[in-house]
């Protein structure tokens, strides 16, 4: 779900400039604006009543008719409070039909160690934990979460347990896992908690790709959306609570899982590619880089930057069908699994 909307053209022109670009597999040379990574932005922040009257907006319409919301980047506690009270309103509305609308929550916090919003989203984004479906936290995020200090794979394991038990939150997935800045492997470890809230680990380990790329976690989070769903729909789960899979399905069985393995395998393809195409635009800036010199320094980090803009458009067909070569792994589990545990029916 957007959380702001400057159009710069109409809903028409835009759907027919999309379909203009897919047919073409040309990257998007439209810009809105432009992301961090650029070190410099312009533009202001959507505040929390505005995320809430885009909403209501959409509600008059009655255009609100959602099987599936993605909430990421809020700039704010209050914003954070808005998108909660959307994905609240969504999923009373949907009470009636299980299964009938999922949450997926990416709540953005910081990265390495550093956090790059207000102190006080922390604890909004924790207010939100127990309605959301699934949340998609990086390693330091799911640290700032679960309070669980992650140094180690056991460390990460328990603080995904600790999430399912303390928040029920039925799926989860840590994205960005490295414990040691210099290994050449970076993980994505995963989980679909049981009935009794214990949890079904697994990991997928992927090589890491020496460049800097801006944006692949929200490419991550918008590619687990779609796997997912497919992936549930395969084993008939769309019409569940939370689309959670038996008590009894192992850890490599899960509709997570197999999610993750699709949506990592498209992205490391693409990211490759990528990196082949930046690295081919680099040799090139060799020489002059402006008139200025005083400039140069900045003008290059601007067209690396640039260079190395995800190419997606070009390489659709590694979306649509990706190779599936890293595969999941299942973890022993922290908390075994006891059928004694789970709520028996009331007579």
């Amino acid at each position: 779900m957007p959380t702001s909307t400057k159009a710069l053209g109409s809903y028409l022109e835009l759907q027919i400039h999309l379909c203009y670009v897919l047919a073409k597999k040309r990257d998007v040379n439209r810009r809105t604006g432009n992301h961090l990574g650029y070190r410099q932005v312009k533009g202001t922040k959507t505040s929390a009543n505005e995320i809430t009257e885009l909403y209501n907006g959409l509600k008059q319409c009655h255009l609100t008719d959602f099987d599936v919301m993605l909430s990421g980047y809020a700039p704010s506690a209050a914003a954070v409070d808005a998108i909660g009270a959307i994905g609240r309103d969504l999923k009373l509305k949907a009470s009636t039909k299980t299964g009938s609308f999922f949450w997926v929550l990416d709540p953005v916090m910081g990265d390495e160690g550093r956090i790059y919003v207000d102190e006080d989203v922390i604890p909004a984004y924790k207010g939100l934990l127990r309605d959301a479906d699934l949340i998609l936290p990086n390693q330091f995020e799911a640290e700032l979460l679960s309070n669980v200090k992650i140094t180690s794979m056991s460390d990460l394991t328990g603080a995904i347990t600790k999430l399912h038990e303390d928040h029920r939150i039925p799926h989860i997935i840590v994205t960005s896992v490295r414990f040691d800045p210099t290994s050449p492997i970076i993980s994505v470890v995963g989980s679909s908690s049981r009935t009794d809230g214990t949890s079904r680990l697994f990991k997928v380990d992927v090589p890491a790709i020496d460049c800097f790329f801006s944006g692949t976690g929200d490419m991550f989070a918008a590619l687990a959306v779609v796997r997912l769903r497919e992936a549930v729909s395969e084993k008939g789960l769309l019409g569940t609570n939370s689309w959670r899979s038996p008590d009894d399905v192992d850890a490599l069985d899960l509709p997570l899982a197999r999610a993750t393995e699709k949506v990592l395998g498209s992205m490391h393809t693409i990211l490759e590619k990528t990196k082949v195409a930046r690295d081919t635009e680099v040799e090139k800036m060799s020489g002059p880089q402006g008139a200025l010199e005083k400039d140069s320094e900045k003008r290059l980090h601007l067209r690396r930057t640039k260079a190395a803009e995800v190419r997606l458009v070009r390489n659709l067909l590694d979306l649509i069908e990706p190779d599936v070569k890293f595969r999941a792994q299942a973890l022993d589990e922290i908390a075994k699994w006891n059928p004694a545990k789970i709520p028996q029916p009331t007579a």
